[in-house]
């Protein structure tokens, strides 16, 4: 396939673009932290028909940081996902050569942009995304979060991702920067109007037509907080979840044999009758949590949320099994909208 690389194409300023759907908690804080960013030179937020406070919090804002904007979506485009038609408005206002596509929930962090400037420089990439360094308060945070990155890791890793001989590509949408002229030149969000996992649709899309991508990760550069209860956590990855893991049944089927310890499980359960049985499984399960440890140590996280390894399989496990399901059925919810969606040739 014909490269497109252009070396030194890092040059130039940055739209930041906010799509921000009932924001009113976090959205000022991401506004500033992007104020902060020298590289950035205008700030879009564009406010997909909010319920609460977000557009209020927004314009309280503009005398404060002149180069913020606020954009109003409208009604719904068929077709279109709320967030992917936001981005869409935005990227039509924007006037850099690099977009900046960012969600409400994440900070930039002091050199996030010149970072991401440089690494597009140094890589010839048209296309360079963080997975943010995550912020967990509560218990079902602490134990789900990493467990869902760190499978996540084995499903795109970076070095895979970032290889332009692979065909693998993965991106983050809190942190996704694109060249302007690439992103027109693959259709922007328009290709990928109603795609649930826009991000990676979009590194899908570069990287098919020729376009280099880097996704790495985003520690001491960008951080959010994904989920502020339960039930928004549960609602977000069981959007998600069924769709990261590969989009088909089958796949549902052997990532949940691989991630839960059923044999150690068993064994448990089976050492009510025989303790023999019971000591073994005990083993074999603080084996698994000791891999866990590793992986979480590789994957940016404490290694001290180990202790959550029995929670989060139980978690993972259910939260998987609800998105296919959720699937299945054909809707999933996120933000007060139902979203159509389907499992091709399921039995409902």
């Amino acid at each position: 396939m014909e490269s497109h690389f252009v070396r030194g194409s890092a040059d130039g300023r940055v739209t930041a673009i906010v799509p921000a759907r009932n924001e009113e908690q976090v959205i000022a804080a991401c506004v500033k932290a992007l104020a902060q960013q020298p590289e950035i030179a205008e700030i879009l937020v564009v406010d997909d028909q909010s319920e609460d406070g977000t557009a209020r919090v927004v314009r309280g804002l503009i005398d404060e940081i002149p180069q913020l904007r606020l954009l109003e979506t409208g009604a719904l485009p068929a077709g279109w996902l709320g967030k992917n038609n936001a981005a869409w408005k935005g990227a039509g206002e924007a006037a850099n050569s690099w977009l900046l596509f960012t969600d409400a929930d994440a900070e930039l962090l002091p050199g996030a942009t010149a970072g991401a400037l440089q690494i597009a420089g140094e890589f010839d990439a048209a296309l360079v995304s963080f997975s943010p360094e995550q912020v967990m308060e509560s218990w079902y945070e602490k134990a789900l979060i990493p467990f869902v990155y760190c499978r996540l890791g084995r499903r795109f890793p970076f070095k895979e991702v970032n290889d332009p001989a692979s065909r693998l590509a993965a991106a983050n949408g809190q942190f996704l920067m694109i060249r302007r002229d690439v992103y027109d030149a693959i259709g922007g969000h328009a290709s990928v109007a109603g795609e649930v996992l826009e991000d990676v649709a979009l590194a899908r899309n570069a990287k098919a037509a020729g376009y280099r991508i880097w996704f790495g990760s985003g520690k001491r550069l960008v951080r959010a907080r994904m989920y502020r209860s339960f039930a928004a956590m549960w609602e977000g990855w069981k959007k998600n979840l069924y769709l990261l893991v590969g989009g088909k049944g089958g796949a549902v089927y052997r990532e949940l044999f691989s991630a839960v310890p059923w044999i150690p499980f068993l064994l448990i359960v089976i050492g009510i009758w025989m303790p023999f049985a019971l000591v073994a499984g005990v083993v074999l399960l603080l084996v698994r949590q000791a891999g866990y440890g590793l992986e979480l140590r590789s994957n940016q996280f404490p290694g001290s949320l180990i202790l959550y390894y029995v929670p989060a399989v139980g978690l993972y496990a259910g939260v998987l099994w609800a998105s296919y399901r959720a699937y299945v059925r054909g809707r999933v919810a996120w933000k007060g909208r139902e979203i159509a969606v389907g499992v091709q040739g399921a039995v409902r």
